[in-house]
This record gives C-alpha cells, structure tokens and sequence, in this order.
C-alpha cells in the first residue's frame, strides 16, 4: 500500500517534562481507517497534532506531507461570524472548497439555528459540526479526527460515519481518536493502543454487528442488486432494506447521494 505518511522512532516532550509520545512508530496508508484508542492524557492529540503538522516531533522523523483536515477535539467557536460566513472564509484560505457544497452539508449534520447561527451561541456538539464541516469540505487526503463522536447527537454520529466511509471510498485516509474500544473498532480498519506516550497495534476484534434495518423514501430505485443489501420490501411509499453487517454506511451514503431521506435506521431483530 502506498503510505500517505510514516512515523518513525517519533518523541515528544516539552520543556524538561517527561514524554509525552515515546519512540513512535506509525505507518498511514492511503484509503485505510486508523483508531487510536487511549485516555485523557495519553498522548493521543497530540499525536494527531504531528501528524496535521500543528506540532513539531522533538525526536524521530516525519516522512510524507498529505493535504490534511483536522477536526481538535475542542473546536474554537467563540466568534460572531455565522456558520456559514466562518467555513466561507476557511474556504476561500484554503482554495480547494465548493462553497455550493457548505449549506447542505451544515443540512445533512442538523446544525441547531442552521448555516446562519452564529459560531458564539453553538453548544459544543454543534461548534463540532462545524468543526466537522471544515475538515471534510477540502476533501483532504488525510482526514483527522480527535475524539469526533464525542458531543455529537445520534443522527450526525451516523453521518459522521458516512464521512469517514466516503473518505475512505474515494482513497484518502482517515485517522481518528477515541477513548471508547466499542467506537473504535466499529470504525477502523487499523486499531492501536496509546498509553504514556506508547504506541502499540492492536489485534483486530470479531465484529458481532448485527445486520441493520434501514427505511428510506425517495425515488423509485431497485436495490435488490445493491452490495451489501440482503433484502428489500416496498411498502407504503417507502423502502425497507436489510443490510448485512459493515455495510450500513456505504448504502446510508449511496441512498442520500440519490436524493433519498433516511426515515429509520435500527439494528435488526435477532
């Protein structure tokens, strides 16, 4: 695989303070889902910081310089510009954003107040999407994500993996940090452990995901051949699939790119 970017014997410390990361070594390919699982001051953002290049390695060496979005794990929000003005300007400094692409992406996360609340009255979990938006709208080659579940509402946690799932489809990478295994390894193909400046690899765990009952309306489409779907009823307007399991938010991300609304999204029955 080709590597977006490589770390290698990378340390970190401040000052004469003890370590912070500790002879890391970490490899990104391109089109892979890296979990970093780890507590409170673990090391693990600042991990993340090297490797958005916000934070210089005090030892070791960084090989490899993608296009990154970065999402902290505290997005700054106390501005008065909206929304929408805000992730205009990031967009314009960065020079690779569809602005068309911004109000309905702000729409498909649910942004309390919409496009136009200003950033100073957003709770965290909605200064996140925003945070979230601003990171993925450049459709880097590296996405970064520390701690992007936590805060979010339920409905932009199944669109923040739709995200990630088309991050990956399009062959970019995503890493991200969680502090829960169960988030962890529902979402990366690449699992490690950091502990005290320690980074080891994880072996990967036997996902019991159930299948996934999901409702949608829209447009007459036949899934019945789609990847992933096991099973399909027309009812009432509507359209009830069964997904098997891993493949619920690459058929999510099909069914909202054809214009469909998502009425239901539930774990089968056993």
């Amino acid at each position: 695989m080709t590597s977006l970017i490589r770390l290698e014997g990378v340390g970190k410390r401040y000052g004469r303070g003890e370590p912070v990361l500790a002879d890391v070594d970490l490899d990104v390919p391109a089109g892979r889902v890296l979990g970093v699982l780890g507590s409170n001051g673990s090391g693990k953002s600042t991990l993340l910081r090297i490797l958005a290049a916000l934070a210089r390695e005090t030892s070791g060496t960084v090989v490899g310089d993608p296009r990154v979005g970065y999402l902290p794990d505290r997005f700054p929000a106390g501005q008065r510009m909206s929304a929408r003005a805000y992730l205009r300007h990031m967009a314009r400094i960065d020079g690779h954003v569809d602005l068309s692409a911004i109000d309905p992406l702000l729409d498909r996360l649910a942004l309390v107040g919409g496009p136009d609340a200003p950033l100073r009255t957003l709770s965290k979990g909605n200064a996140q999407k925003v945070g979230l938006a601003q990171a993925v709208l450049a459709e880097p080659e590296l996405l970064i994500l520390d701690e992007p579940w936590s805060g979010l509402d339920v409905e932009a946690h199944t669109v923040l993996g739709e995200l990630v799932a088309a991050t990956k489809e399009r062959g970019a990478s995503v890493v991200f940090t969680d502090h829960r295994a169960s988030v962890v390894h529902a979402h990366a193909d690449d699992v490690y452990r950091i502990d005290d400046g320690l980074l080891t690899r994880v072996e990967a765990v036997a996902k019991t995901e159930s299948a996934t009952r999901i409702v949608l309306h829209g447009p007459s489409v036949d899934w019945s051949s789609e990847p992933g779907v096991s099973h399909v009823v027309a009812e009432d307007g509507k359209v009830v699939l069964t997904v098997e399991a891993g493949h619920a938010d690459a058929v999510l991300l099909r069914a909202l790119n054809r214009g469909f609304s998502v009425r239901e999204v539930a774990p089968c029955s056993p």
